[in-house]
């Protein structure tokens, strides 16, 4: 199989989850180089997603869960506790194409809806206003 072959699968591919990630309201990403190589998606300063960018690990896609969503998919092959963040519920996905899109998508938005509940107030306010005017355009 041909490396641009394996990025057509059933769910989403790496460039797909990038651009979902990238257009959460008021989400910003940050490329981190050696030694920590990942790209990370947050929202207001907090993290909801990120990659790892270099190998063995490279594309290998993190995000946060709900406690018993962790244990359900950490049993499930292809995800596991993400490296240095499984105790606070994060989980890895090996090969994002192999999760159902929608499934993926929904996984993502709760990770994304847990950083924005830890902002303050104002912040929720004007990542609100930002989408209401995006919404607008």
């Amino acid at each position: 199989m041909h490396h641009a072959e394996r990025d057509i699968v059933e769910g989403m591919d790496v460039n797909y989850v990038k651009i979902y990630c990238s257009q959460m309201p008021g989400a910003e990403s940050r490329l981190y180089g050696p030694p920590s190589n990942f790209l990370s998606y947050h929202v207001g300063g907090k993290s909801f997603a990120y990659f790892k960018t270099s190998d063995p690990e490279k594309w290998r896609f993190s995000f946060r869960t709900p406690p018993g969503t962790f244990l359900e998919l950490t049993d499930i092959p292809g995800f596991k506790p993400a490296r240095y963040m499984g105790r606070y519920h994060w989980v890895t996905v090996v090969n994002v194409s192999t999760v159902p899109e929608e499934y993926l998508k929904s996984l993502i938005n709760w990770s994304y809806q847990k950083a924005l509940s830890g902002l303050s107030k104002r912040k929720c306010l004007a990542i609100a206003e930002m989408k209401s005017q995006i919404e607008l355009n």
